[in-house]
């Protein structure tokens, strides 16, 4: 039986491949810029469905001899793929509807308009949902696709708002509505090339193992101190390595202290973290030997 995860993943590749072939065809058939724009795009949202969905099976995979620390980066990989091939797209929707300003203006139709609402609506749905399940389970593939699926929200609704200005323009012959069209693609190409740019970053910061935010660390460290036994804080790093959290700890406990007795801190200070925090899978604790004549920091 196929769980969330795996439903909400299967939901965006076939939904992907489905408005492909809707925004293709009716695109060409009725000359239109901003959808066979958007059906490209759509492709190449299908390959990054299928690519995310490949990398969360393999991030799910236990840690091994070659991996120790899991395989938790291959969704980050998956995300930097996602941004890279929204990014692309982004400068192909932006040039051909810059392109088409130059050429007579192509004439908008109802049809056109129909698919761009049912792409719009549908989208809207698949972000949604594909994004709660993707913060429930912090699944950065899953993240990654919902992010992508936001983009399609944005082209789809510039595409109905530039494919009704353009009908409604020649209905009612206000002049240059009839570029509506191809200016709604240029619209797209920015807001997809920002998601793709912010959605890049962060995962390039994943895998250049950034520090978690200080407001996180800060949790952590309180956590910590409340451990009996723990003197001092020498060190607290944390850093993502795809849907789960990593923390190394240095602490200061009492220098006389047997090795059992400083094993049952670690102990006690990994149990709380991950008790606390169900995103962490692993702490590493170092105990440094502390004396009671040193002054706290």
């Amino acid at each position: 039986m196929m769980n969330k995860e795996t439903i909400a993943a299967w939901l965006s590749i076939v939904s992907n491949f489905l408005l492909t072939l809707l925004k293709i065809i009716v695109g060409f058939l009725f000359n239109s810029q901003v959808l066979i724009a958007d059906g490209i795009h759509n492709a190449g949202d299908f390959i990054a469905s299928v690519s995310a969905f490949v990398a969360m099976r393999i991030s799910k995979k236990p840690a091994d001899d070659d991996h120790p620390y899991g395989h938790g980066k291959a969704e980050v990989i998956a995300a930097v793929l996602v941004a890279g091939i929204m990014a692309v797209a982004a400068l192909w929707i932006g040039y051909k509807s810059v392109e088409t300003l130059f050429e007579p203006a192509p004439e908008a139709h109802l049809i056109a308009l129909i698919a761009a609402v049912i792409s719009y609506i549908w989208k809207h749905w698949l972000y949604i949902y594909t994004m709660r399940e993707g913060k429930k389970i912090n699944s950065k593939g899953l993240i990654a696709t919902a992010y992508d699926h936001l983009a399609d929200v944005y082209a789809s609704l510039a595409a109905v708002v530039g494919i009704g200005a353009a009908i409604l323009g020649k209905h009612y012959d206000i002049p240059y509505t009839e570029y509506g069209d191809p200016l709604a693609g240029i619209v797209v190409a920015i807001l997809v090339m920002k998601l793709a740019v912010n959605m890049g970053k962060e995962s390039f910061d994943t895998l250049m193992e950034k520090n978690l935010p200080q407001e996180k660390l800060d949790e952590y460290s309180l956590l910590i101190s409340t451990v009996d036994g723990v003197e001092r804080i020498d060190r607290l790093r944390a850093r993502e390595h795809g849907h789960y959290i990593l923390v190394d700890v240095r602490v200061g406990i009492l220098g006389s202290l047997s090795v059992q007795e400083g094993h049952d801190i670690s102990r006690q200070i990994k149990h709380k973290i991950m008790e606390t925090d169900e995103n962490v899978h692993e702490v590493l604790v170092h105990v440094n030997p502390w004396y009671e004549d040193e002054k706290k920091n």
